[in-house]
């Protein structure tokens, strides 16, 4: 079980790469924008994977910390662009 969940995180990492490629050339901002949200969520996603191979639960705290700052950047940013 573990060694699948070593390969998805693994897999998760590479997708992280895939979709900075959309940040960076994607064709409008809200494409932008949607990328970056991806890989928040994917980086949450690994932080709590981390927490489950190390069986540390203070990981875990990390990834709610982290999603709460993704969220209030994300609605910042749409705020932000919604007005110009």
């Amino acid at each position: 079980m573990i060694s699948l969940l070593k390969f998805s995180l693994i897999f998760l990492s590479v997708t992280i790469f895939l979709c900075m490629y959309r940040a960076i050339k994607g064709p409008s901002i809200a494409d932008r924008i949607i990328a970056i949200n991806v890989v928040n969520t994917k980086v949450i996603t690994i932080i709590i994977g981390v927490s489950f191979i190390f069986h540390e639960t203070y990981f875990i705290d990390v990834a709610l910390v982290y999603a709460l700052i993704s969220f209030t950047a994300s609605v910042l940013i749409s705020k932000v662009i919604k007005e110009s």
